[in-house]
C-alpha cells in the first residue's frame, strides 16, 4: 500500500488490548469480484462473515469500481467482524486471502490488506484458492466428506471430485460462467445486478417451456449460444417464459453432468456451492436426481453459498501447515493446481 494508504487504513482499524486463548483464529479476507467480505474462525467454527458488495447501477462490474469499493470499505468490514467475533487484532494468529481467481485490482485489494495485516502483526500469511473455499465451506456445513461438487457462481461453472491429494475438475464451462449468463441475460431484459435472483422470481410465474440449445458435451457444458439464442427472443416472448426456460436448460445441463461425474466417480453424495446455490430451483434438480440414484444431498445454508470472507478464513485453517512461497495474485488460478495436503 502506499503510505497515505496505511494512514487511512491504520486510523480506521485501531487494535485494542484483550484477553488470548489457546485456539487458533483466523482472519480471512475475499475481494475476487464484486464482494469485500472478512470472515474469522475459530479453529473450524465461523464466529464472524460480515462484507458488502457492490451493486453496479447499470451493466456489470467494472474492475476499478469494484477496487475502490473494497479499499474504501475493508476497514469498516474487518471492524465488523472483529466486533463481531468480540476479538481484536492482536488477537488474531493467521490471516488468509483469496488469491484468485478473479479481477486483477479486486484481488490486489485483499493482497494489499491482509498482507499488511500480516505484517503489521508478525503473523503468518496463507493465499487461498477461492474456488476450493467454496468447496471446503460447503463440506463443513453439509458435513459431506466425499461429495461431487457442483460449483456454479458469477465467473466460474465447474464439476468437481476430490482424488489422491487434489480436487478434479471433471466438467466445465467452455466460455462464460452461469452466473455471467444469468447476468448478461438479465441486463438485456432491464434487471438490475445481479439478475439471478429476480429471474429465479420471475421463472416461478411460467410453465411454458421454450426450447433452447441444450450444449452439453461430455462433461463439459458451453453457455454462449444460449445467450446468444434467448437474446433474440426479448421483446418476442414474455420475461416469464424465457426466464423459465432459461432456468430449466441450462441447470439440467449441470445436473446431468454432475449425475454423470457421480456415476463414473461412484460417488453418493452431491453439492451445489457458489453464489447461484442461493437459487431454489437448481437445488430443487439436484435434490430430485440424487433422491432417483438414492444418493444424499443437502443444501449449503445460503449464508455461504455467495463469495464471503468466512470460507476463506477456514480454509486458510486448514491450510495452516502450509508453507507457501508464492503469495502473488493469480487471477486464472485453476481449482486443480493447489495440492490438498490436510485431507
Amino acid at each position: 500500500m502506499h503510505t497515505e494508504q496505511n494512514k487511512i487504513f491504520q486510523r480506521n482499524i485501531k487494535p485494542d488490548k484483550g484477553s488470548r486463548d489457546s485456539l487458533i483464529y483466523t482472519l480471512g479476507i475475499e475481494s475476487t469480484a464484486h464482494t469485500f467480505g472478512v470472515g474469522i474462525s475459530e479453529n473450524d467454527k465461523i464466529i464472524a462473515n460480515e462484507r458488502d458488495t457492490l451493486k453496479p447501477t447499470s451493466g456489470g462490474i467494472i474492475p476499478r469500481e469494484a477496487a475502490m469499493h473494497h479499499f474504501k470499505l475493508a476497514p469498516e468490514i474487518i471492524k465488523r467482524a472483529l466486533d463481531k467475533s468480540g476479538l481484536k487484532l492482536k488477537d488474531i494468529d493467521l490471516f488468509a486471502f483469496s488469491q484468485g481467481p478473479g479481477i486483477i485490482p479486486a484481488l490486489k485489494v485483499g493482497a494489499q490488506v491482509s498482507t499488511f495485516l500480516s505484517n503489521k502483526y508478525k503473523k503468518k500469511l496463507i493465499g487461498v484458492n477461492h474456488c476450493i473455499a467454496h468447496l471446503e465451506i460447503a463440506r463443513l456445513y453439509t458435513k459431506l466428506k466425499d461429495p461431487v461438487m457442483l460449483y456454479v457462481s458469477g465467473g466460474n461453472t465447474q464439476i468437481i471430485t476430490y482424488y489422491n491429494g487434489t480436487y478434479i475438475v471433471f466438467g466445465e464451462t467452455q466460455d462464460i460462467g452461469i452466473g455471467n449468463l444469468i447476468d448478461k441475460i438479465g441486463r438485456r431484459m432491464d434487471i438490475p445486478f445481479p439478475a439471478g435472483p429476480k429471474i429465479e422470481e420471475l421463472a416461478k410465474k411460467s410453465k411454458n417451456y421454450i426450447q433452447m440449445p441444450y450444449s452439453i458435451k461430455g462433461m463439459d457444458v458451453s453457455f454462449s449460444g444460449i445467450e446468444t439464442f434467448v437474446s433474440k427472443l426479448i421483446g418476442h416472448q414474455s420475461v416469464e417464459d424465457i426466464s423459465f426456460s432459461l432456468q430449466e436448460t441450462v441447470f439440467s445441463m449441470l445436473i446431468e453432468a454432475s449425475e454423470r461425474a457421480m456415476s463414473y466417480c461412484l460417488k453418493d453424495s452431491l453439492i451445489i456451492t457458489g453464489g447461484v446455490a442461493a437459487n431454489k430451483r437448481i437445488n430443487e434438480m439436484g435434490a430430485k436426481m440424487c433422491k432417483a440414484r438414492n444418493a444424499e444431498f443437502k443444501q449449503i445454508p445460503m449464508e455461504f453459498a455467495g463469495d464471503n470472507g468466512a470460507m476463506i478464513a477456514y480454509t486458510g485453517y486448514l491450510m495452516k501447515e502450509y508453507k507457501q512461497e508464492d503469495l502473488r495474485i493469480k487471477p486464472k488460478f485453476r481449482t486443480d493446481t493447489v495440492e490438498i495436503k490436510y485431507r
